[in-house]
């Protein structure tokens, strides 16, 4: 049965730009289901996921995708009645160093229980994530869904940390298979909102976009998914920060409503600086150095910037970690604009709470 399914699935994604035709949400979720459960031939499940991508996702496909893995998401609920949920890009950075693997803790510290997951490394990138800095920090990464849930409700934290090797060991065992896609395929956009972690009564998606169409599909699929609201950033590599010296761009919604835009200037939040983000060692700022890209050598320089930062060093990094903080601030409402949530952000940076919470 599931062979005839997948092929019936197959005869009609992978036929070429023309003459492909879309399937249901129903068979997209039987497909992702067949692919998760490891009951068709790898052979089969890579051309099922490139073959969606290629002829372009319809809504309910994504959809049907996202409940697969949904389904397959170890989850759980942590004792705090809001939860966060920072999703950035699980193929990481290879242009710039990321500071987002540490804003979880600086939202704590403003009172934000915030969780962001991963994995170790994927393609296509195969750039610095939130789990090589973490890790290189010398943080907790290997934690299981409840255990990070635990860590949000303990006021002394508040944040965590939470790998797909732990909530969805389904979907992580399709990491061999991706790498030989090659390309990103179908389940890239859909695997940010797994939500392994939700909150009593609210869960608030954050996450990053870089090309036009994604806003609108991350929001129908964030509402698909339950999420109360979503923060959909224009950010520097697709994550959740915006860049430093240029107009930065959000979408957002809140209790499932139509996702509305929303422009400023990082000089509204108090940030003057003329490069995106904190520049690798060694590398321009478009990223670009002369030596082969040492994902570790990265990981390390990332955890001594954003531990700099918390420590009050000023510079791009605690930028960042201010403009990450203060949109999140803002689109909660803890705050009534931009430049009083960056004020309330640097405060808790220079009273040291957010070192406190890291630790």
């Amino acid at each position: 049965m599931s062979a005839a399914l997948m092929s019936s699935i197959l005869k009609r994604i992978a036929t070429g730009p023309e003459l492909s035709k879309d399937i249901s949400r129903e068979e997209a979720h039987a497909g992702m289901r067949l692919v998760l459960d490891a009951e068709v031939d790898p052979v089969q499940a890579g051309v099922f996921l490139i073959a969606l991508r290629m002829k372009r996702e319809t809504d309910d496909e994504n959809r049907g995708l996202l409940e697969a893995i949904r389904e397959a998401t170890l989850r759980a609920t942590a004792p705090v009645d809001e939860v966060l949920d920072l999703g950035d890009p699980y193929d990481g950075y290879n242009r710039t160093l990321p500071a987002a693997p540490f804003l979880p803790a600086v939202l704590a510290a403003c009172g934000v229980p915030a969780v962001s997951h991963g994995v170790q490394s994927m393609g296509p990138k195969y750039g610095v994530t939130h789990r090589q800095v973490l890790a290189a920090a010398g943080l907790p990464v290997d934690l299981t869904p409840e255990q990070a849930a635990s860590r949000l409700g303990d006021p002394a934290i508040g944040w965590s940390y939470v790998d797909q090797k732990a909530f969805c060991p389904k979907l992580y065992a399709l990491t061999g298979l991706r790498t030989l896609i090659v390309k990103r395929p179908a389940i890239t956009t859909a695997e940010v909102l797994a939500g392994p972690v939700r909150g009593r009564r609210r869960t608030h998606l954050v996450t990053g976009y870089v090309h036009k169409p994604y806003p609108r599909i991350y929001a129908l699929l964030a509402r698909h998914a339950g999420f109360d609201s979503a923060l959909i950033v224009r950010g520097v590599e697709g994550g959740v920060i915006p860049g430093l010296s240029q107009t930065g761009k959000v979408f957002r919604y809140w209790d499932g409503g139509e996702e509305t835009s929303v422009e400023f200037k990082p000089a509204e939040l108090g940030i003057e600086q003329s490069v995106r983000a904190p520049r690798i060692p060694g590398a321009s700022d478009e990223g670009e150095g002369e030596a082969p890209f040492d994902a570790a050598a990265v990981a390390k320089a990332a955890a001594e910037a954003g531990r700099a930062a918390l420590e009050g060093r000023p510079g791009p990094a605690r930028d960042c970690l201010v403009y990450g903080a203060a949109l999140c601030l803002w689109h909660l409402g803890r705050h009534g604009s931009l430049k009083e949530a960056a004020g309330a952000v640097r405060g808790a940076l220079d009273r040291g709470k957010p070192l406190e919470h890291l630790r």
